[in-house]
């Protein structure tokens, strides 16, 4: 069933877009952008904002399609849970309403694993514009490393990964000589982004796959393997806890320090970012917005000039792992698209609203306004550091970053699926479960939705 159209379209009607509420902060550059890349200005676009964790967005958009809400008209949809709804034929197929010259221009430019994510696993037609790629990196205080005997400019930090094990060593270091109360923050709690992200990203480093060679993230559900109970996913366990508990307690990785506490058990985005804004953590996993969220904070004591980010740890190197896609650092593949809401009274102008978005100029702007990169890697790599605000000293990072991520599995089984990964995992890393029992009982319960 083709949804595209379906709700009329046309006429000059305003348009109305949820998204995040640094694009409501600047709706007005942003629009300003829309028209002068060629959006008639009979089209009055409204940006608003949605929830900020991503699972609450997601829930009030099925109950708006679910109600059949006409509003908004265009959704902001994570990367991470966009084919589901394209499956249930919940999106309009903007294959069918996009022109040709776009299509080809995402096809061709954009980045791909991006694109993968906005597309019908079946029949490849377009159902989400990829706004921006997201990928996180690891964050730290420059004046608290150099303080304790460190050189991460002459060992070049921001560009050359580092293993867990030095990377644990160095935090540990720092930690102790800095008195702070965190040597590293990271998001461990129960929730949609450790499934997804945190523990999907460092089990990869490790060697270790929810489903074996990576090209087996999109399925086909039912004929994949499943390779969550095998020993680099038990040592990725093993490694947090340690990271919590020290090297001596259960289940923990022989070699690693403490390194924080057991509030990151507890800590989502921005649990993690407020203590290492506040001056009271020394290393910080964390997606971009971070940069300009603590370097705009009035109480802050870092600075752009003692602000680092490098890429994240590894646990075994580039080919290393157990398969292909596997080893080496590993940052989770996050973004959001523009998808179009088929109950809007105004498909058509939606569309052309989403043509205007697939403009560079529209792209620089949106990396200079509001810190998101762009989905060509290419407008990235032309800006200028010194125009794009906050993030532009990290550019070099985060270009490693965006060479080495690591999708989500995302089918249409995978939100079911993301849930049980974070409870088991979760479970394991308290001491609930045992690193070899929390992924026994995964590999079951994964199994299950897998053979429906």
């Amino acid at each position: 069933m083709t949804l595209a159209g379906c709700g009329g379209g046309g006429g000059g009607g305003g348009i109305q877009i949820t998204a995040d509420q640094e694009y409501a902060d600047a709706s007005g550059a942003v629009t300003d952008a829309l028209y002068d890349a060629g959006l008639s200005e009979d089209i009055d676009v409204t940006i608003n904002a949605g929830d900020f964790e991503s699972g609450a967005r997601r829930s009030s958009f099925i109950s708006a399609l679910d109600a059949g809400r006409s509003d908004p008209d265009i959704f902001m949809m994570d990367s991470g849970w966009t084919i589901p709804f394209i499956v249930r034929d919940q999106l309009v197929n903007l294959s069918d309403e996009l022109s040709q010259d776009t299509l080809d221009f995402v096809q061709s430019d954009y980045l791909s694993s991006s694109v993968q994510t906005a597309s019908d696993p079946d029949s490849g037609d377009l159902y989400g514009l990829p706004l921006f790629p997201d990928y996180p990196v690891m964050h730290y205080r420059k004046d608290l490393v150099e303080e304790a005997g460190y050189d991460p400019e002459g060992e070049n930090w921001s560009t050359e990964p580092m293993s867990w094990q030095e990377f644990a060593e160095i935090a540990a270091d720092v930690w102790d000589q800095s008195g702070v109360e965190y040597g590293f923050t990271t998001q461990a709690a129960e929730y949609l982004g450790l499934a997804c992200c945190t523990f999907s990203e460092t089990m990869t480093s490790w060697g270790g796959s929810y489903f074996g060679d990576h090209s087996n993230l999109f399925g086909p559900v039912g004929d994949r393997p499943i390779t969550v109970n095998e020993q680099p996913v038990h040592d990725t366990i093993r490694m947090m806890r340690s990271f919590v508990r020290g090297p001596d307690a259960n289940n923990t990785l022989s070699g690693y320090p403490k390194i924080t506490n057991t509030d990151i058990f507890e800590f989502t985005e921005e649990d993690a970012r407020e203590p290492f804004t506040g001056g009271d953590a020394v290393f910080m996993r964390n997606w971009p917005y971070a940069i300009a969220s603590t370097l705009g904070a009035e109480d802050s004591p870092i600075t752009q000039e003692t602000y680092g980010t490098m890429p994240l740890p590894y646990g075994v190197e580039d080919g290393q792992g157990n398969y292909e896609g596997t080893g080496g650092p590993a940052h989770a593949l996050g973004g959001w698209h523009l998808t179009v809401n088929p109950n809007s009274d105004n498909v058509s102008d939606a569309a052309s609203v989403l043509e205007s978005f697939a403009n560079e100029d529209v792209m620089l702007t949106i990396l200079e306004e509001v810190g998101n990169l762009p989905p060509v890697p290419s407008v990235t790599a032309n800006a200028n550091p010194d125009n794009v605000g906050p993030i532009g000293p990290h550019l070099e990072t985060l270009a490693v970053a965006g060479e080495n991520t690591v999708a989500r599995p995302v089918t249409a089984v995978w939100p079911d699926q993301e849930a049980v990964v974070a409870e088991e995992v979760h479970a394991a890393y308290l001491g609930e479960k045992s690193p070899q029992g929390a992924m026994s009982d995964l590999e079951g319960r994964l199994n299950n939705f897998e053979q429906g």
